[in-house]
């Protein structure tokens, strides 16, 4: 689940044009938490989907 979960966030963050330093720069998390979401080993909060959203 949090492996799909990772490329989704992935294919969202491509489809914006986006380097992952922006995405995370953009809706408030570190990169190193972009990274672990795409790599499917942790996932977004509520509150980061939402970041994510807004996008």
């Amino acid at each position: 689940m949090v492996e799909r979960t990772g490329q989704t966030v992935r294919n969202l963050r491509q489809r914006l044009g986006m380097t992952q330093e922006e995405f995370a720069r953009r809706i408030q998390v570190t990169l190193s938490t972009v990274n672990r979401w795409e790599n499917g080993h942790a996932a977004p909060s509520h509150l980061a989907w939402r970041a994510i959203e807004d996008l």
